[in-house]
């Protein structure tokens, strides 16, 4: 199942049925309803799908977006936060966006669980291996002494996302929406690669909570030396229940349409996927709609399987 995020162009539109429209005509017929996306869209978008001219694989939290923050702003409220005002914020919206898919007639919300409260490293690293840094010493360096300082931090915030989802999963059940804890692009963030593990093992078999793969920000990690991408997805694959779709340019320039001279290897990555899952196209809005659609006929050639 292949879909388009709405990322890519909701916010060129006051009415969601030019939203479907274009990405019908690039050649999609789902949509994941992303974060960003106004509820005054919903009405076209609901019109849409009534009328069986698309349909949607996923819902990405937060959506609606919060009312009371005028940018898109995924990340305005975390299930990590020391704020606990923040934290039954994070939890109230997410529940709505449970609502939001079930109205829709999606089994999926993406969900970013939070970030680790410390002095940022990876914004630094990718500035340095953008100077062609990566294998200096003085990076090297760096890269440990980050890792050192994250695992600091790891059993705290672990532990609020844990919380998080034992909040979260019975409501998700009643509705019969699975959760989906997305794989994230800086190494503050939650959950980092051994911590997504942790918090998959601490819910064994759970049939409504499971991975979503961000292949591009698990490369913008790789890039930087912080992980190997394809043993990371390997080691979640039986539990991935969706992923996002795009590519990066190096080093962490990531939203970018697949096959336009980025660093992942979706010929090698792409096997190690389950069956059946939907593959979303998370692109940056700077990309053009004449190029995605010739990128999504190669990528129909060369995996008419994932089509």
């Amino acid at each position: 199942m292949l879909s388009l995020s709405t990322c890519w162009n909701s916010h060129r539109f006051t009415e969601g049925q030019h939203i479907v429209s274009e990405a019908r005509g690039c050649g999609f017929e789902w949509i994941e309803i992303s974060h960003g996306t106004s509820i005054s869209l919903f009405p076209g978008l609901l019109q849409c799908l009534q009328a069986g001219q698309i349909r949607v694989s996923s819902v990405h939290n937060f959506c609606p977006s919060p009312v009371e923050v005028m940018i898109d702003a995924p990340d305005a409220y975390e299930f990590t936060s020391h704020r606990k005002e923040d934290r039954e914020r994070a939890i109230s919206l997410t529940k709505k966006s449970i609502e939001t898919a079930v109205r829709f007639g999606a089994d999926r919300v993406v969900l970013h669980m939070g970030s680790a409260a410390m002095k940022p490293f990876t914004d630094q690293l990718e500035e340095m291996a953008h100077q062609g840094a990566a294998y200096s010493r003085k990076y090297t360096e760096l890269k440990l002494r980050f890792v050192q300082e994250r695992q600091k931090h790891s059993a705290f915030y672990l532990e609020r996302a844990r919380s998080a989802l034992e909040e979260l999963l019975p409501v998700a059940e009643s509705h019969r929406v699975k959760l989906a804890i997305e794989t994230r692009s800086h190494f503050e963030q939650v959950p980092n690669e051994s911590e997504m593990l942790r918090l998959l093992s601490e819910f064994p078999d759970h049939q409504w909570l499971g991975a979503w793969h961000d292949f591009g920000h698990v490369q913008r990690q790789a890039n930087l030396g912080l992980l190997n991408h394809a043993q990371y997805l390997a080691a979640i694959a039986p539990r991935l229940i969706g992923c996002h779709v795009h590519d990066v340019d190096w080093p962490a320039k990531d939203h970018r349409i697949p096959f336009t001279g980025g660093d992942v290897d979706f010929d090698h990555l792409l096997p190690l996927l389950p069956a059946d899952i939907p593959l979303v196209w998370e692109l940056s809005p700077s990309q053009k709609r004449l190029q995605i659609t010739e990128r999504l006929v190669e990528w129909r050639n060369r995996y008419p399987h994932l089509g």
